[in-house]
């Protein structure tokens, strides 16, 4: 025995946090994803990205009462479209915001970092003001709800699996368009060479708009999925900003593999640490740890050669 616990016991609890510790690895991926894309490519610092996935949240939210409402009987479907009209709404108020304010303050990462803190407040303020101060919840169909048994002592939460399967389509989709498609090799030819990439006919401003438009898109994904395992309010963003940032950094700023392995790193040891200590020194000692590589490694566990 070990305190109240038997060795049993003890590997069903840390199996299960290690499937924990991969809920929060799928959470923070499809919000660094965004954020990289913006961020590593784009040498944006946006500080805005939780108020786009914050956007997506309240489009669920918004898409789910009106199914409730006016089509019941469908209700069972809307998360799947409250997905694609998130991406929709964050994507075009990205790309409004990188035509009204980004695209003027390219190479001062500085002024973009104060820009989007300033956006960050005002987009606060706004949901706020439409949707209210206090939090809300969005009602998941009745197939997400529950649990799958493993064993007789392990359990995994059904839309923990849902959000970790969303994840995987969506690094999939995104390493596919990087790395892939036309558009995937117009961008990575402009971070690696802005000036030779427009002399050979790139347009570079119309890259920049749908990259940082696709970035807040998928921040608004994670969003939608954000609503299955909190609730939604003007302020909800800012609680992952800093940690999706260093998910970021840590990775490599232009590195999607970086960025995956670095998520993984990070939420599988903070996921562990708990098990043995409360969630608050688990997280202190993770940011310790990663600050520590950081100072050994300031240019992240993959970096990217870039040619200036």
């Amino acid at each position: 025995m070990f305190g109240d616990y038997s060795i049993g016991d003890l590997g069903s609890i840390f199996v299960m946090q290690g499937f924990a510790g991969l809920i929060l690895f799928s959470v923070y991926v499809l919000m660094a994803l965004g954020l990289a894309i913006i961020f590593g490519q784009m040498g944006v610092i946006n500080m805005a990205h939780g108020e786009f996935m914050i956007l997506g949240a309240y489009v669920t939210w918004m898409t789910s009462n009106f199914f409730q409402t006016f089509l019941p009987s469908l209700f069972s479907g809307y998360f799947f479209l409250a997905m694609i009209l998130a991406f929709i709404a964050s994507g075009s108020l990205g790309m409004l915001v990188e035509w009204v304010l980004i695209r003027h303050l390219y190479k001062r990462p500085l002024d973009t970092l104060l820009a989007t803190w300033g956006l960050s407040l005002m987009l606060q303020q706004a949901y706020r003001s439409i949707f209210g101060a206090r939090e809300v919840g969005v009602e998941l169909p009745q197939w997400m709800l529950g649990s799958l048994h493993v064993t007789e002592s392990i359990e995994v939460p059904i839309n923990g699996v849902f959000v970790m399967g969303l994840t995987l389509l969506i690094t999939i989709a995104v390493a596919y368009i990087m790395y892939k498609s036309r558009w995937g090799r117009q961008v990575r030819a402009v971070v690696q060479n802005r000036i030779m990439a427009g002399a050979v006919g790139i347009n570079t401003a119309k890259v920049d708009r749908y990259t940082f438009a696709l970035g807040c898109g998928i921040a608004g994904v994670a969003g939608s999925a954000f609503t299955m395992i909190g609730s939604t309010g003007p302020t909800s963003g800012q609680l992952y900003i800093v940690d999706t940032f260093l998910v970021v950094v840590f990775g490599g700023a232009a590195s999607l593999i970086g960025t995956i392995a670095s998520a993984f790193s990070i939420s599988q040891t903070q996921s562990t640490l708990e098990f043995f200590m409360s969630g608050s020194m688990a997280k202190v000692l993770t940011l310790l740890a990663v600050v520590g590589i950081l100072m050994l490694r300031p240019q992240g566990l993959f970096a990217l050669k870039v040619r200036k």
